[in-house]
This record gives structure tokens, C-alpha cells and sequence, in this order.
């Protein structure tokens, strides 16, 4: 078998890393297919259809793949935080971007492209309830189980990875390397 590897190559500080691939985009797809098969069950009998609210910038593409794949309907809307520098966390939130749908007694899945520290979670959950809405879910594509600390499990979980960094498919390495359809992993420690 061929060990499917990324080099980078920008003008960053990463350059010339080599990454693993972790996940194919056929795997990413028949996951997002599973999970918005499970949401359209979930929420099918509603009476109004769910907002979808992705986390900007990383959840755009999952977001977008899992809303045609949904069988019902569902509002949409951003919201953008920052608490990343280069490939750590800082450990404060930013809210960068709010949203502008009404959310009052309403349903809301917050999709994000990946959970780990769950600081981030932890803040937009508490952020989205303070509005009162009906009930506030979370899809994450990716969840790094062994390292979060969270206060409430997400409902909708992609895939469990380990600690490492990754690449791919919405996330980024300083902003590059989104639009790749597979999902890579860095064999650097992540605080580097």
C-alpha cells in the first residue's frame, strides 16, 4: 500500500513539513452523508427547519457538503471567532463575526470543523444560549476526544482523531492549504 503524504510548500513557517494523509475524501464524504442522514432524521417532523450556523473559516466547506445532503430544510448563518496563532491556541476567544438570524425559541446546530481544546464550544454554546433558543446542537466534523474539556458532548461527531494538527478540507496551516480535499496530519508537536 502507498502511504499517501502532503508536502508543504509556501512561504510560511511550515514549509517544506511533510504530512500524513488521516482522512481520504471519500472517507470525509461518506461521514458527512452518515451525519446529515441523522440530522434530517432528528429534525424531519419540526416545524420550522433548524438554522445551521457554521463557525467561520473552517466549517465551510463540511458546512456546505452537509446542507446538500440534508433532506429537509434549514436556515443558514456565520459566525467568526479567532483563537489560533500559527498551530496553537491562545486560550482567548475573539468574537470576530456574529450572526444576524433571530434565533429567539429557535432550533440551532452549530457546525464546527473541528473540537479540540473545546474552548471554542464552549464559549459559542454559552454565547447561543444566552439568545434562548429551543435547543443548541453541535456537528463537528472532527473531535479530538482525548484533549477537550467540555461541558456538553457534541450530538454529531464526524470522526475521533488524535492530538495532532491537521490540514484539509476547510482547516488551514497560516491560512493555506484549506481547498484540499483530503484531510492531512502534522508529525510535528502541535504547539510548535
Amino acid at each position: 500500500m502507498i502511504k499517501k503524504t502532503l508536502t508543504l510548500e509556501y512561504e510560511g513557517t511550515y514549509n517544506g513539513e511533510i504530512l500524513d494523509l488521516l482522512l481520504s475524501e471519500e472517507e470525509i464524504q461518506e461521514k458527512v452523508k452518515q451525519m446529515a442522514r441523522q440530522i434530517s432524521s432528528d429534525y424531519r417532523k419540526n416545524t420550522k427547519p433548524p438554522i445551521i450556523i457554521g463557525v467561520l473559516n473552517g466549517s465551510f466547506y463540511f458546512m456546505a457538503d452537509l446542507l446538500r445532503a440534508m433532506k429537509i430544510e434549514a436556515e443558514m448563518d456565520f459566525i467568526k471567532i479567532s483563537s489560533y496563532r500559527r498551530t496553537k491556541s491562545t486560550g482567548t476567544i475573539r468574537l470576530i463575526k456574529d450572526i444576524s438570524a433571530d434565533i429567539y425559541d429557535r432550533d440551532i446546530i452549530l457546525i464546527e470543523d473541528i473540537i479540540d481544546t473545546g474552548l471554542s464550544i464552549n464559549y459559542l454554546r454559552s454565547h447561543f444560549e444566552n439568545s434562548h433558543p429551543s435547543s443548541v446542537r453541535v456537528a463537528t466534523l472532527l473531535y479530538k476526544k482525548e484533549i477537550t474539556k467540555i461541558d456538553t458532548e457534541p450530538e454529531y461527531v464526524g470522526f475521533e482523531i488524535p492530538d495532532k494538527f491537521v490540514v484539509g478540507y476547510g482547516l488551514d496551516i497560516e491560512q493555506q492549504y484549506r481547498r484540499l480535499r483530503d484531510i492531512f496530519a502534522m508529525n510535528l508537536p502541535k504547539d510548535q
